[in-house]
């Protein structure tokens, strides 16, 4: 279980990493800070899936704070969209850190 949440959290790190150059390129060319939303990436990657994802949300109980919520994280960037819930992963998928102290008998 701590490989695939290891490995997931550094992909997620990985594509953050694609679209923080990407940014960085954009923004040199334009002499300006260009961020790509996660709203604009996910258009151009899939249209149908976000707007599935809409929908199914409006079908949902709480569906007036989910669609807010969900308008939110689409207007953030998109590599802090993914580079949060990587590193999240990939420190979930760490060894648990064992003490290295020794005890006055073991000396």
């Amino acid at each position: 279980m701590r490989l695939l949440l290891r490995i997931l959290g550094t992909w997620l790190i990985g594509l953050a990493l694609i679209y923080l150059v990407i940014d960085g390129t954009k923004s040199l060319a334009a002499n300006a800070f260009v961020f790509t939303s996660l709203g604009q990436a996910w258009t151009q990657l899939h249209a149908p899936s976000l707007e599935a994802t809409q929908a199914f949300l409006d079908s949902r109980f709480f569906a007036d704070l989910l669609g807010v919520a969900l308008e939110a994280l689409l207007t953030y960037p998109v590599f802090a969209v993914l580079a949060v819930p990587g590193i999240i992963l990939a420190l979930m998928g760490r060894r648990p850190q064992r003490d290295r102290f020794l005890r006055q008998e073991q000396i």
